[in-house]
């Protein structure tokens, strides 16, 4: 039988063998890159379960033969990157092209170890992962959101900050050297849109909470420096949630010459503003579209466009709101509260257009030169007339009563009226070259630029009170309006300015490295010159590398752009002097680890001394100013931040602040009057007359911005068992704010608005990860990076934190003030989805 059986195998074997011999194999051929697309050569390329394979070339790229018809899995390995694994199937002849892309293995982040020694010893400088804008729960989302978490918030509303005492409209904001403009006439945080930034086109973002070097504008507070990306292939992303939609395309040509991203953005808070105390209609809406080109033209010439194009519109149609308060005094306790029944309604629309044109010279291996030219309109339309009828009295809080709710003892009753049909067109041209020379041990850099800023403003308000059937101010004769605002304006305003500052390196064996400079600033419509000279020192000693000790100082002066020539009546101050401020900064930085853990600790103490101070007040995000350089201010304060993986490869923020800011206003002072009996009179009655006085001068009082504790939480962390369920928490605490009531100077800093506590968390699900080796070859998702699944809870702890007050006068004319609330806790659903 063996001799048969032998026969018959050998027989079978050579029937077989010219089927066999026409199997060619297929072929897998592509390029090994690293996480910024840069080529790996001699990266291991095997088979899995065979010892040999290929290794790439220089330029990473590879080729090996697979087998045909069956599944084959491809091995990827380099030394100090994780092992990466691709699984095919192919056709008898087929060839396939795949990229992989290898991490490295100590999963370092690139904002807890600065690799880059010129960035740790900038004063102020605080790098943020762009990435993490799309994960922290935030009502607003975007850079902003992570900003927040290191200079604090007073409104989840707004995507705008205050930073170290400062307010609103002194921050500055670049995107790619362009510096940008945000709206003006917004009153608050629910008619605001999008933010400029859109986080998924951002490579780098750069924060300078004070102390900055002369390269950067003339503003006193801060900086937000946003660098796109230049990608070298195809990629994008897409995501939308019950408050946001968009999506981002990016690639670049064969030779990498040419690159480009395209994002597209739409917003709408409706369900934020659903749960607002003032019940209505809410059509709120927002949309941009941003286009970043790049052309390499020689080795020498690169061009650059930046287009942006932006709507927001809101309306609001307001049909009621009950606002509560509870007093509390030694007299009597009672919970009061206003009932309000609306008329009318409110549209606002705001656009934007930008256009930046830049073109960079690279002259030579030291000198590097660049030309830009750009154009940034806003243009921006109030209207709203609006009548409420209020009920204002004690209210019941009895559930067993059918009254529950309701006013059941009234204090006061009236009507109010608000009109506006408000314009303004802003529209500024920058023309403007940068510069630099690398000496070796010299770092030399230079700028001028021109602006031409065009001013159309048509301002047409008033406001009518009326209080138990009066109008105020009461004239029996005619008919009085509380306040009237009419006034125009055509402003034609240019500008000059430049700076020059070298960056030294002082004795490399001494760590010591250094930064001086002057700016110069010239405005055509005060004709002031300003000269800012700054400094900055850095120390890191050879006996402690990761340490290094900083110094900063200089002048950080900020002529007026436009909103601060406006006064309280609608007139213009053309004459409006810059604000001048004097800055030090201290700090240190401090990297270590814990086990396998980095981290970085670092910490500023300052002092801002501010001269012809324009004095200002806060309702909601809307700034009035006095108009006048009449007031002086300073502030001084101390930061500690904590950088690093709390909980092990999840990066965590920690954020601490303490600082106080107060100013004294030229000639603030009001008068006491007494009567006969030496009693000071409190009231208008008629059966008291004045026959004395005394003059009570204010001095130092608090700023609208003052707030003494700051502090903020991102907490990242995972499943032990599974690290593709995440969590995100955003916490922040901000102690109480003095709030003023408009044009009264007895009752400047009479009101407080209570601590800020806000609690945002997020949970997320990996549904889909960037292991593409996973996936099988004709999967429909293989060619997307990942996707992620999340739900946010906003306002954890369902705190209504106050904003503003409204005030109302009671029957005998006496004010009370009544809270004005955000929004309560809310939920939102989130998809994520790059390729």
């Amino acid at each position: 039988m063996k001799p048969l059986f032998y026969l018959l195998t050998v027989c079978f074997s050579l029937l077989l063998m010219p089927a066999l011999a026409q199997k060619k194999g297929a072929t897998v051929t592509g390029k090994v890159v690293d996480e910024n697309d840069d080529p790996l050569p001699r990266v291991s390329v095997t088979i899995l379960g065979r010892q040999q394979g290929v290794t790439t070339s220089d330029s990473g790229t590879f080729s090996i033969k697979v087998g045909a018809d069956k599944a084959v899995a491809l091995v990827f390995s380099f030394s100090g990157f994780r092992t990466e694994q691709r699984n095919v199937y192919l056709n008898d002849g087929e060839e396939e092209r795949i990229i992989v892309k290898l991490v490295k293995k100590s999963e370092t982040m690139e904002e807890v170890v600065v690799t880059n020694n010129a960035d740790k010893k900038e004063v102020g400088l605080i790098r943020i992962n762009p990435k993490n804008a799309l994960v922290i729960p935030s009502t607003i989302g975007g850079v902003e959101s992570l900003i927040k978490i290191f200079v604090g918030s007073n409104n989840e509303l707004t995507s705008q900050y205050s930073v170290r005492g400062g307010n609103y409209d002194e921050n500055l904001i670049y995107v790619n050297d362009f510096e940008v403009f945000r709206p003006y006439l917004v009153r608050s945080g629910q008619q605001e849109g999008l933010s400029f930034i859109n986080p998924e086109l951002a490579s780098r973002v750069s924060f300078y909470n004070g102390g900055f070097q002369n390269k950067y504008g003339d503003k006193m507070s801060s900086v937000l420096d946003i660098q796109y990306k230049k990608p070298k292939r195809f990629g994008g992303s897409a995501y939308v949630s019950l408050l946001e939609q968009g999506f981002h395309l990016e690639g670049s040509s064969k030779d990498n010459r040419f690159s480009y991203l395209l994002g597209v953005r739409n917003r709408t808070n409706q369900s934020l503003l659903s749960s607002q105390e003032t019940q209505g209609s809410y059509i709120p809406r927002s949309s941009d579209l941003q286009a970043n080109l790049n052309y390499i033209v020689n080795k020498t010439w690169s061009l650059e466009a930046l287009v942006s194009i932006s709507r927001t519109s809101f309306t609001l149609v307001p049909e009621f709101t009950q606002l509560t308060s509870s007093v509390f005094s030694p007299l009597f306790s009672a919970n009061l509260g206003a009932d309000i029944f609306f008329e009318g309604r409110e549209e606002d629309k705001y656009s934007t257009n930008m256009t930046g044109l830049a073109a960079t010279q690279q002259l030579s291996k030291r000198v590097k030169l660049k030309w830009m030219a750009s154009r940034f309109e806003n243009d921006e339309r109030e209207q709203f007339d609006i009548i409420g009828a209020y009920l204002f009295g004690e209210r019941d809080f009895d559930k067993s009563k059918p009254t529950f709710g309701l006013i059941v003892n009234p204090l006061g009753a009236g009507v109010f009226q608000q009109f506006a049909r408000n314009t303004l067109n802003i529209e500024n041209w920058n023309l403007s070259h940068k510069g630099q020379w690398d000496g070796g041990k010299h770092l030399v850099q230079w700028g001028l630029g021109y602006d031409k800023t065009l001013i159309n403003d048509r301002l047409n308000q008033w406001e009518r009170n009326d209080s138990a059937g009066y109008t105020l101010p009461f004239n029996p004769d005619q008919l009085n309006l509380t306040s009237v605002i009419k006034s125009t304006a055509d402003l034609n305003i240019n500008k000059f300015s430049g700076y020059v500052q070298d960056n030294i390196a002082l004795n490399d064996s001494f760590g010591v490295t250094m930064s001086v400079g002057m700016r110069f600033n010239y405005n055509g419509l005060n004709k002031q010159l300003l000269i800012s000279p700054r400094f900055q020192l850095a120390w890191q000693p050879r006996k402690h590398p990761d340490l290094i000790l900083k110094l900063a100082a200089g002048a950080y002066h900020q002529p007026p752009f436009y909103r601060e020539l406006r006064r309280y009546d609608g007139s213009l101050n053309t004459g409006l002097l810059a604000q001048r401020s004097w800055q030090f900064v201290a700090g240190a930085d401090y990297q270590f680890r814990r086990g396998s853990r980095p981290f970085r600790l670092s910490g500023e103490a300052y002092y801002k001394s501010m001269t012809d101070v324009v004095p200002y007040d806060i309702d909601n995000v809307r700034i009035r100013y006095y108009g006048e350089n009449n007031a002086k201010a300073y502030a001084v304060g101390a930061e500690l931040r904590l950088i690093g993986e709390l909980v092990k490869d999840a990066e965590s923020w920690v954020s601490l602040g303490i600082m106080k800011t107060m100013e004294n206003i030229d000639g603030d002072h009001y008068y006491n009057y007494f009567n006969k009996d030496g009693e000071q009179i409190t009231g208008d009655t008629e059966d008291q007359v004045p026959v004395d006085s005394a003059r009570v001068e204010m001095g130092w009082l608090r700023r609208p911005s003052d707030r003494r504790i700051t502090f903020g939480l991102f907490l990242q962390d995972y499943l032990s068992t599974n690290k593709n369920f995440k969590v995100h928490l955003n916490l922040l605490f901000g102690s109480n704010m003095p709030y003023n009531i408009p044009n009264s100077v007895k009752y400047r800093n009479a009101l407080v608005i209570e601590p800020y506590i806000r609690a945002d968390i997020g949970f997320s699900v990996l549904l889909l990860d960037s292991e593409k080796g996973n996936r099988r070859s004709h999967s429909p998702f293989r060619e997307l990076e990942n996707i992620w699944l999340s739900f946010e809870v906003f306002n954890l702890l369902d705190r209504r934190n106050t904003i503003s007050y409204l005030l109302i006068k009671d029957y005998s004319n006496n004010i009370f003030t009544l809270p004005q609330r955000l929004t309560p806790r809310l939920v939102n659903l989130k998809l994520l989805v790059r390729f």
